[in-house]
């Protein structure tokens, strides 16, 4: 996964994108390609999935039982593949983002005197 502009690539944490896809199916089923377009949108164009990056983590979430996949059609009637949350995947997906939020604003503790300094 890298940011919209080269110079400004991030280097995600091993699993971010797992827990990014595991978010963006809580609102339901989706293929792949909608899957990388909702990380990019609400990530307000940051984030931007690539395939490379995208398919190797759907298939570990579906070997870990998170997610299920089902065949079907897109809506401009292409064959696709549909990615669903289980209930395991919601549980993992809880664990996960509070083990994030924690770490966040773990982070935030230890910049804000920085930022404070720039003032």
């Amino acid at each position: 996964m890298a940011t919209r502009k080269k110079d400004d690539q991030l280097d995600l944490m091993q699993g971010t994108l797992d827990l990014l896809i595991l978010q963006t199916l809580v609102g339901g089923r989706a293929h792949g390609h909608a899957i990388a377009c909702s990380i990019e949108k609400r990530s307000e164009e940051v984030l931007q999935v690539g395939h490379g990056s995208l398919y190797p983590a759907l298939q570990r979430l579906l070997k870990c039982g998170l997610i299920v996949a089902k065949d079907g059609v897109s809506d401009n009637n292409r064959k696709a593949r549909f990615y669903t949350l289980t209930a395991k995947g919601r549980r993992q997906l809880f664990v996960e983002a509070s083990k994030w939020q924690k770490l966040s604003r773990a982070i935030a503790c230890i910049l804000a005197p920085a930022m404070e300094e720039r003032s």
